[in-house]
């Protein structure tokens, strides 16, 4: 019975957490950078940590060579050139051109061939149609990166994506490290160096739809690096990532990213930004991508690519936001703000309809709201009329901001220690006051170690309380839109969040197989769908209750059988084809007599036998009824491989499409997690006078597939628990039907 071994596995998972204790983040850093080195792998032999690259030679060479070099005005290559030349001088690299037929290039000596360069350099820059020829010559050389500009890649269909192989395949020879191609100059734009603070550290797919993150320089917001991956042949961002993750100086790191090169090599840097509490905001295209997968189980159809990868990059605490203008905002407000001290935000205006509209949207948002106390509205009263509300917004009125009251009132609201955000959105300027307020507000800033966020809601942009006072301010967040704060302040307190409560899975993750997968490997059929019996077997073999049955071939083995596992029962068809057998009748259930059965018996061959469909049997089943139905499934996801679905089942699998899903390893508190995403999470504690059901028990079923998962890798091309039945609390879960393909 479940009662036997119900929270056996949890239970071990906390065991293993505990022994790992709490580690501060660098010792968790080193740890992870130590077992990287011994190669350590999970149990099926993938990489447990993300390598750092070590780019600071690709960022700050001592020596580069530009190939292709030119100085023929109007020509693309004389452009690039000149630029390269200035960039090299400001990282203070000495740069050599590279051309067959020319001596000089804007005054440098020019040598004909990377072979006849007068030292080894770190980067060699390509300025040429097929970079494919120069590889070998830049491995020769010694050369460490190389960065290709050249297009007609993958970009463009098949044939290019075939010479891209091929690029890859001699970049992967050589020992050299290539960004591109059709990549662009912004790795080597010109960064400001007289801005403070951390810094954005920026990657993109698209170098156009980095500009406007780059352009926040002249708000005052540092930039340390540019990564413009391109078509990522070899260099992808995870490992600018990674890499970026390691800087002292990156607050934060923003990415625009169009695809994924790898989805486990994305997952280990995140994990290691994640460690080092550097905070990943991005922008990924294809919400809209529908998934291509068109899968027997029910688990197949629930999950879209895009839906995985949203999935993904929660379980490692990356912030997904949908434009541009999100990212900048958002990754700016990670980057500089210190770490939030209380949850709760206030919204403060001079206005009260501004403050109602604002407040509605950030609790609609799941934003904290706390009404102030009595004794904290009493106090703010002293300087806001008694007519005006004070609990929270807090509706000034206006004039006290003009006046030495408008200090009064922002110190005092951040004095309450369940503030930690105080927003006050400005919606147009009405100097003098508005210049005050803004003054007022940044004060204030620099005498807390509390967040606050301004709104500057005027079209303009050109006042001096904006233009000056607020962004001339490095511990004011300032805002354009109501909608931008809120997201970044959101992100903000979400991501302290994680970061407060965050282990890596990888930690954890089995490095070494189970007995269950010894007896689960005897039961898989590579190619074949398991019959339902055989794939309850394999639920078995990792301790998942299923209900007490047997497989029979005649009608009087079927009494027999009903006998033993107790009346009333289900009878079901059991063959290798048979993905949906409700749909052909091949499921009677309710049956309470051996007349029953005997006809049960003959109607379902009978079906089976005009529908075409080979049996190994009948099921004998015992009947459970009482529990709430779920489903719980493994699919395999191009880019992250095998991938865990839980969601509401029966018939509302196909209804609602109410599911979470997480690409392992995760812990018991992902798979918590993913309960609270769905929808119908409140059937879980009982609705209509119906009693809770065992959540635990659901909680450590999803864990065991996600062993289940991990060990049998791509063996297991879908497993479908559906229903689930979980029963009430106390009394675990049992699944009732399962479909399991092997590949």
């Amino acid at each position: 019975m479940l009662g036997s071994t119900h929270g056996t596995l949890t239970s071990d998972l906390r065991a293993r957490v505990v022994a790992c204790g709490e580690h501060p983040r660098n010792a968790v850093h080193d740890t992870a950078s130590a077992t990287a080195a011994d190669g350590d792998l999970d149990v099926s032999g993938r990489p447990l940590y993300a390598p750092v690259p070590d780019l600071d030679r690709f960022f700050r060479p001592a020596s580069v060579a530009v190939v292709g070099a030119s100085d023929s005005e109007g020509r693309p290559n004389a452009g690039i050139t000149r630029q390269l030349i200035g960039w090299a001088e400001r990282v203070g690299a000495r740069l050599h051109p590279v051309h067959p037929t020319r001596e000089t290039v804007f005054g440098l000596s020019c040598v004909p061939s990377v072979s006849d360069l007068p030292e080894q350099v770190d980067l060699a820059v390509l300025l040429v149609a097929d970079p494919l020829p120069v590889i070998g010559e830049l491995a020769e050389a010694k050369v460490k990166f190389a960065v290709a500009f050249a297009s007609g890649y993958a970009e463009t269909g098949e044939e290019g994506a075939a010479a891209q192989r091929r690029l890859a395949a001699a970049v992967e020879r050589s020992g050299l490290r290539l960004l591109g191609p059709n990549t662009n100059l912004n790795a080597f734009e010109k960064f400001r160096d007289d801005l403070d603070g951390p810094a954005i550290a920026l990657i993109t797919q698209s170098g156009h739809q980095g500009r406007p993150v780059f352009s926040m320089q002249e708000l005052g917001v540092r930039l340390s690096h540019w990564a413009p991956t391109g078509n990522e042949a070899d260099l992808e961002t995870a490992d600018f990532i990674s890499y970026f993750a390691e800087r002292p100086e990156v607050g934060a790191i923003a990415c625009y990213v169009e695809g994924l090169k790898d989805g486990r090599s994305f997952l280990l840097a995140a994990d290691r930004a994640a460690r080092r509490g550097v905070p990943v905001v991005a922008v990924k295209v294809g919400r809209t991508e529908a998934g291509a997968r068109m899968a027997a189980s029910h688990t197949g159809k629930l999950t879209g690519a895009d839906q995985v990868v949203d999935a993904a990059m929660r379980q490692f605490g990356v912030v997904r936001v949908d434009g541009l203008d999100e990212l900048q905002d958002t990754s700016a407000l990670l980057a500089r703000a210190r770490r939030p001290v209380a949850e709760g935000v206030v919204v403060y205006s001079i206005s009260g309809g501004t403050g109602a509209h604002f407040s509605d949207l950030a609790t609609a948002a799941g934003l904290k709201l706390p009404q102030l106390c009595e004794a904290k509205q009493a106090e703010l009263h002293e300087w806001i009329p008694e007519y005006l509300s004070v609990a929270n917004p807090v509706d000034n009125g206006g004039h006290p901001v003009g006046d030495w009251r408008g200090r009064k009132i922002i110190d005092a609201i951040l004095a309450d220690p369940d503030v930690g955000v105080l927003i006050c959105p400005i919606t147009g300027p009405f100097p003098p006051m508005s210049d005050k307020l803004a003054q007022d507000l940044v004060d204030a800033a620099e005498d807390t170690d509390k967040l606050v966020c301004v709104v500057w809601g005027s079209p303009v942009g050109t006042e001096a309380a904006y233009r000056e006072t607020l962004l001339g301010s490095s511990r004011v967040a300032t805002f354009r839109t109501f909608a931008n704060c809120i997201t970044a302040v959101r992100a903000y307190l979400d991501h302290h969040r994680f970061r407060a409560g965050y282990r890596s899975p990888f930690d954890e993750a089995p490095r070494t197989p189970s007995p269950s997968f010894r007896k689960a490997q005897a039961l898989m059929r590579p190619g074949k769908q398991l019959s339902e019996h055989a794939a309850k077997q394999l639920l078995r073999a990792y301790g998942i209750r299923v209900p007490r049955e047997q497989l029979v071939t005649s009608a009087a083995a079927a009494v027999r059988a009903a006998g033993l596992v107790g009346y009333p029962v289900v009878m079901k068809a059991s063959g290798t084809q048979l993905a949906h057998k409700s749909e052909l009748g091949l499921v009677k259930v309710g049956l309470t007599s051996a007349s029953q059965i005997r006809d049960a018996y003959r109607d379902l061959t009978d079906i089976a036998r005009y529908e075409d469909v080979g049996l190994d049997g009948i099921l004998v089943c015992q009947m459970v009824e009482r529990g709430v139905e779920m489903v719980v499934g493994v699919t395999q996801d191009a880019l992250f491989g095998p991938t865990v679905t839980v969601g509401l089942g029966g018939v509302l699998v196909e209804v609602l499409h109410d599911a979470a899903v997480r690409v392992p390893p995760f812990g018991e508190d992902q798979a918590r997690a993913m309960l609270g995403e769905l929808r119908g999470r409140a059937l879980l504690d009982g609705v209509r006078g119906g009693p809770p059901v065992d959540v635990d028990a659901l909680v450590e079923v999803v864990l065991r597939v996600q062993r289940m998962a991990l060990e049998l890798g791509d063996e297991l091309s879908e497993l479908d628990i559906n229903p689930l039945m979980v029963l009430p609390r106390g009394q675990g879960a049992v699944a009732l039907d399962a479909l399991a393909v092997c590949r």
